[in-house]
């Protein structure tokens, strides 16, 4: 089971081991630029999932007006997918979501992924764009 912390500190662990996932995921992989990647970090709640104490799966979120929830950056380590550890990671932001009164999760999917939030309840709103050069949609889910 995914233990889930959460900090805005950006000088908490919990900060910097999501930035590790970030940079693993995204800029190596995916090959955004560190510098798109770095934008708007300042703000945002930052979730990080551990298995026995190490950080494999993060997400950030802001709050976009009152009663949403702008979920962000959400990665997986590559040997860790396929496991349900974004599922629980979502599910513990949806939870926390809730119990702060938020009544809607919004987000922007890569398009490879909407399959994915889409068994979580997520509906696509609107018309395609490019981030970072990768085709998304955004996602919305009221709870």
């Amino acid at each position: 089971m995914l233990e889930i912390k959460s900090s805005s500190s950006l000088e908490s662990l919990i900060y910097t081991d999501a930035l590790a996932i970030r940079k693993e995921v995204f800029v190596v992989e995916q090959g955004v630029s560190l510098e798109l990647e770095l934008e708007d970090e300042k703000g945002p709640v930052y979730f990080t999932g551990y298995l026995n104490d190490l950080p494999v799966a993060t997400a950030r979120v802001s709050e976009e007006k009152p009663g949403v929830w702008h979920i962000q950056r959400v990665a997986v380590k590559k040997a860790y997918r396929k496991q349900g550890l974004a599922s629980q990671l979502l599910t513990a932001i949806e939870t926390k979501a809730k119990a702060n009164g938020i009544h809607t999760l919004t987000l922007g999917a890569q398009d490879q992924a909407q399959t994915f939030y889409k068994k979580l309840g997520y509906h696509i709103v609107g018309t395609g764009f490019l981030d970072a050069g990768i085709k998304h949609h955004r996602m919305d889910k009221t709870i």
